[in-house]
């Protein structure tokens, strides 16, 4: 029997995109029942929802009474997707008012609960909007953080409603087992794509990472609770929903913005690929063919950025645990434990070269990717064996890059108790 999915419309402009979204969950086998609040039929009506979902719609609680939809819907459904989720739907939700269908069926749903907000950037930073998201994920509810980009008119900022794909993703996610929640309340940094040096301003020292695996691992994160930024490096992929993306293009560049999302961070996991080196100077002009041999290109080493991070843990649990000396609370030190995971794209994958990659990288766990032969950069799976610091060592076979992520914060869960 297929999975049943309400899919709640809220009364913003970016209703009609969630016909692409309603399409995505239909043709994936999903019974969707729509159900739009009143003021929503105003973007998109209830003709095309009726005829996209194959399904009866409506908005108020007494159409069809004899079934009682206004409990019935919400307790039949595996899934309650809300989207666009308005700043006055979420108010209402979170006040658990039932004036209409919808309001009604979130306050009988007792499967999970998804909102893919959309509204003006000074509507989603209000006060009252950021208490009313918080005491919903106090709830169980997962409310994806809204996408940065244009919004109504020449607006632009954060409140875009996500890709009705990347919504997509987050849902299946939840239907297909991605239930888990051990990572809720946790913060993680992943870094993503692949730095590019450059040469002069038309050419760069770079690699063929995608960013893919990084994308991965952050929509993993989410559908398991976690708070998530991505420090993504040239990476021309959607915005995971969800998200919070910080753009780069450098390893310095990288390092700086890892550096300054580390503190507080529970794990952070470099899956980026960054360049080990860098040209000692950058041209200001393009270098042109002129007969002549141009002169060699200078290389030199870029900060290896993991390794700077378990420094900087090391120093700061040192700190924690002369702090806790010092006040004579012993558990104090205990506390911080941040996970830091490295990803290694490798050609030698020897136990041997892999450990002594894993210390002098000082790192928690090495995921270590073999590449070439169809495997590593730009494809949709991949493959790893994970070595831990505490000398564990996890296959993970062949498969989507989603399912390896899975196993990398089964292993960060695990660590971070």
């Amino acid at each position: 029997m297929s999975s049943r999915v309400v899919l709640g419309v809220g009364a913003g402009i970016a209703a009609y995109k969630c016909c692409e979204l309603l399409r995505l969950l239909t043709e994936s086998g999903y019974r969707v029942r729509v159900i739009p609040t009143p003021d929503a039929l105003r973007f998109v009506g209830e003709a095309t929802w009726s005829a996209l979902s194959g399904e009866p719609v409506t908005t108020d609680v007494w159409t069809g009474v004899a079934e009682v939809p206004h409990v019935r819907l919400g307790q039949s459904a595996d899934l309650v997707l809300v989207a666009p989720a308005t700043a006055d739907l979420m108010a209402r939700a979170a006040a658990g008012m039932a004036g209409d269908l919808l309001t009604a069926t979130l306050l009988t749903a007792r499967c999970p609960v998804l909102y893919a907000p959309a509204m003006h950037t000074e509507m989603w930073e209000h006060p009252a909007t950021q208490a009313n998201v918080a005491l919903l994920r106090s709830r169980g509810a997962i409310v994806l953080d809204p996408a940065v980009g244009r919004l109504t008119g020449a607006d632009s900022g954060p409140g875009r409603l996500p890709e009705p794909a990347e919504i997509f993703t987050a849902a299946v996610r939840l239907l297909t087992g991605g239930l888990r929640q051990d990572l809720k309340g946790r913060r993680v940094v992943i870094s993503a794509g692949g730095t590019r040096e450059e040469i002069d301003p038309v050419r760069f020292i770079g690699n063929w990472s995608t960013g893919t695996q990084g994308y991965a691992l952050a929509r993993t994160a989410v559908a398991r609770g976690a708070e998530v930024t991505v420090v993504a490096a040239n990476v021309t992929l959607p915005d995971p929903a969800g998200v919070k993306v910080t753009r780069v293009v450098s390893a310095r560049d990288m390092q700086d913005a890892v550096n300054s999302a580390a503190p507080g961070a529970d794990a952070i996991v470099m899956a980026a690929a960054v360049a080990d080196y860098r040209p000692e100077a950058r041209s200001d002009a393009k270098l042109k063919k002129d007969g002549q041999p141009p002169e060699p290109l200078r290389l030199t080493e870029n900060p290896d950025i993991l390794a700077g991070l378990a420094a900087l843990r090391a120093q700061a649990r040192a700190q924690a645990r002369a702090a806790a000396q010092a006040q004579a609370q012993t558990g104090q030190a205990a506390q911080n434990r941040q996970v830091l995971v490295g990803f290694a794209a490798e050609t030698d994958t020897s136990a041997q070269a892999v450990q002594a990659k894993l210390a002098r990288k000082g790192c928690d766990l090495l995921v270590v990717n073999p590449v070439g032969s169809g495997l590593g950069f730009g494809t949709p799976d991949n493959e790893a064996v994970v070595y831990g610091a505490d000398g564990t060592v996890t296959t993970i076979p062949r498969g989507p890059k989603e399912a390896l992520a899975d196993v990398v914060w089964d292993l960060v869960a695990q660590r971070l108790g």
